[in-house]
């Protein structure tokens, strides 16, 4: 058995949460699992099963507000691998991403073995260079990593999503929905006079509707919780998050984070996609789903991170009622 190993994501705590399968491989044969990520994504991976410990860093080639490349930051990154005692490092990165840089800071780190997908040509700096179609959910694409660099799930494990348990306990009787209006990519959020609309008829047809969001959206989910909704932006940390996700009957949410953190803990989830990015890759995992937007938008693709059709039209185009309509469809099923 391998003695430690090393997982890294240097992105956001959805694509963190979309590792849970690779992570349980990889502590299925190892006997320490440390995660390295970002400071956005560190909460998720420690609310993963199969994690020991998490290091946190601040990834200046992926992060989408990326800090200066800092010399004594690199440095001071190797330094806290080796002290860790590294012996093996699976790298997950997006398909637009690279993991050739983590790569060569890891091999002066020590790091014996490195595993990663890989298009380009990666020289001494990969011993396992995996390649995978990019059409598969993140998660089967990860968990192929895994298996790639000779873990597998353990006997029994399903490889859904899934997040530590018991999860902290909250205050709210049974019967709601929660409508998360947030989304870390402005071209993926529906429009919040929707969501306000969605709060209303959820109401209408029997729900209480639970608003949630960061502590920097207090603009958009007091108002979009109005006076019918009950506003629980920024009051709750990612565990009680998910806490309340599992207690809900449906989760009303964009292309996010709390979409995947509502499949971890097997929530249905009426998905409000954009189709910058494919539903194939990025569409809520293991759970039943409902997906509005229209897929076949002219935005397809793009990866935009501001909407580039005037009027947003693949998710203007969803009303307030489509959205009861799919609730009530998940929650009858």
């Amino acid at each position: 058995m391998t003695r430690t190993v090393l997982v890294a994501r240097l992105d956001n705590a959805g694509d963190v949460l979309l590792q849970g399968p690779l992570v349980r491989a990889v502590a299925a044969g190892a006997e320490r699992v440390v995660f390295l990520a970002s400071p956005q994504g560190t909460s998720a991976a420690g609310l993963l099963p199969g994690v020991d410990s998490v290091l946190t860093w601040h990834c200046p080639w992926i992060d989408g507000a990326p800090q200066p490349v800092d010399a004594a930051d690199i440095a001071a990154l190797t330094e806290r691998v080796r002290a860790e005692g590294v012996d093996e490092a699976v790298i997950s990165t997006s398909f637009h991403q690279s993991p050739l840089p983590l790569a060569l800071v890891l091999r002066t780190a020590g790091v014996a073995r490195v595993s990663a997908i890989s298009v380009d040509y990666p020289g001494s700096l990969l011993d396992v260079r995996h390649r995978v179609d990019d059409d598969l959910p993140e998660p089967e694409r990860a968990l192929s990593l895994a298996r790639a660099a000779g873990f597998e799930l353990p006997p029994g494990d399903d490889g859904r999503l899934a997040v530590r348990r018991p999860l902290p306990a909250i205050d709210q009787p049974p019967g709601y929905v929660v409508l998360h209006p947030g989304a870390s990519v402005p071209a993926r959020a529906w429009p919040a006079e929707r969501c306000a609309a969605a709060v209303d008829e959820l109401t209408d047809a029997g729900w209480r509707v639970l608003v949630t969001g960061g502590p920097g959206e207090r603009q958009l989910h007091a108002p979009v919780a109005g006076r019918r909704g009950v506003d629980l932006g920024g009051e709750t940390s990612l565990a009680e998050m998910a806490a309340l996700l599992d207690g809900a009957a449906a989760v009303v949410v964009g292309n996010t984070g709390p979409a995947h953190l509502a499949a971890a803990v097997g929530t249905p989830v009426v998905s409000l996609f954009s189709p910058v990015v494919p539903a194939v890759r990025w569409a809520p995992y293991g759970v039943p789903t409902v997906l509005l937007g229209d897929q076949s938008a002219p935005c397809r693709d793009t990866r935009a991170r501001e909407c580039p059709v005037p009027g947003h039209p693949c998710l203007s185009s969803v009303t307030a009622a489509d959205v009861v309509a799919a609730v009530e469809k998940l929650v009858t099923a």
